[in-house]
């Protein structure tokens, strides 16, 4: 294996962290929807802990994205 197909073998094997992100930021807002939809007087108070979550899960997605054009690009 030469050094070019391992170099895209790892960029997209890093590209799957986007994939997870999606799933990551699908999962916060479907746990937020059934806690508001459970207690619907503390959905005002999770708001906050909603978009720190949603953050945190775009943050991963575009941090697995960077690497992997660092890998194509750079490497």
């Amino acid at each position: 294996m030469d050094q070019e197909a391992a170099k895209l073998i790892g960029a997209g094997l890093a590209a799957i962290g986007a994939g997870m992100a999606a799933i990551g930021v699908g999962n916060v807002f479907g746990s937020f929807l059934e806690s508001a939809l459970r207690n619907p007087g503390a959905a005002d108070g999770q708001q906050g802990r909603l978009f720190i979550g949603f953050a945190a899960a775009e943050l991963l997605g575009l941090l697995s994205f960077v690497v992997a054009m660092i890998l194509i690009f750079v490497a």
